[in-house]
């Protein structure tokens, strides 16, 4: 914990000064003072090795919540578990492991836990889950994190903006989101998110309202195109590429399925391919296009 931090780094701060101020002849004290010392750092260094618990407050407002005392037991059961499954796609989505059918892949593992309440109208406060050996390598902050963006975006980002997050989550853990945001509008709620010193939180009713229309499927164009032409620009780090086609030029990113975005430059650079992009485009905004397969 930060506050736990904080207070060893303050107490090994007062035990150097009290060290550095003692009389050379007061060895006794010294020899205590270095102990105590000894014991703080040592505690601050496990401190600092323990994986840190992140945790995010999912408020509500709206016909179902009596201000900060309380919200209808039947409504806030639901949208927690509709907010569970939206984060345990999101983080499937991150780890491209999320199929557009069948279940959400280990949707135990990244249960949220509840700890508590959330003030702020009504709400709960969410422990991400701890992950594995490496949890940096879960994504679970991530997710928490383009969730957050991919609401804000909805409600005043332009068509681009969302497209972008779109993109990176997937389709499906989309639909869940605006699946949750339904499940709000029904009750004629909305809510704020906050997570790692980020708030969010929509203005009212109306603007939930906006956000699950351009969230919804019918808003959300994805499918696969084929295209022929000429790689005539690849950027292996930024994983960018330009493919000329007789209709006009293409950019795009290469995915992440692609391990070596450099075997483009090497096999196909000048050279007249075959491509299939994933094509994304969220209402009137720009298609975005990823590609990820080697051309044929």
């Amino acid at each position: 914990m930060i506050r736990r931090e904080e207070s060893l780094q303050s107490e090994i701060r007062e035990l150097e000064q009290l060290l550095d101020g003692l009389s050379p002849t007061a060895v006794i004290q010294r020899i205590s003072l270095q102990s105590r010392l000894k014991s703080a750092r040592q505690a601050l260094e496990m401190e600092l090795a323990t994986p840190k618990i992140s945790r995010v407050k999912l408020t509500f407002r709206g016909r179902p919540i009596v201000g900060s005392r309380g919200i209808a037991a039947d409504f806030g059961g639901k949208a927690s578990i509709a907010f569970a499954d939206a984060f345990a796609a999101v983080v499937a989505g991150l780890n491209e492991s999320l199929h557009f059918m069948g279940p959400i892949p280990d949707r135990a593992k990244n249960q949220l836990l509840i700890t508590g309440t959330a003030i702020g109208s009504f709400g709960f406060e969410f422990e991400l889950p701890a992950g594995g050996l490496f949890p940096e390598q879960e994504k679970t902050a991530d997710a928490l994190e383009k969730m957050q963006s991919l609401l804000e975006a909805s409600a005043v980002g332009s068509d681009d903006d969302v497209a972008e997050l779109v993109d990176a989550i997937h389709p499906r853990a989309v639909k869940k989101i605006s699946e949750f945001l339904g499940l709000l509008s029904q009750h004629q709620a909305w809510c704020g998110l906050e997570f790692q010193n980020k708030i969010f939180r929509f203005d009212g009713f109306e603007q939930l309202v906006h956000s699950t229309h351009r969230l919804a499927e019918d808003n959300i164009k994805e499918g696969v195109e084929t295209y022929q032409g000429v790689f005539v620009v690849v950027l292996p780090n930024s994983r960018s590429f330009e493919f000329q086609t007789s209709g006009g030029l293409i950019k795009g990113k290469v995915g992440t399925s692609i391990e070596d975005p450099d075997v483009l430059i090497r096999e196909w650079l000048k050279r007249s391919a075959s491509i299939s992009l994933t094509v994304v485009q969220v209402g009137q905004g720009r298609p975005r296009y990823t590609l990820n397969s080697l051309p044929v």
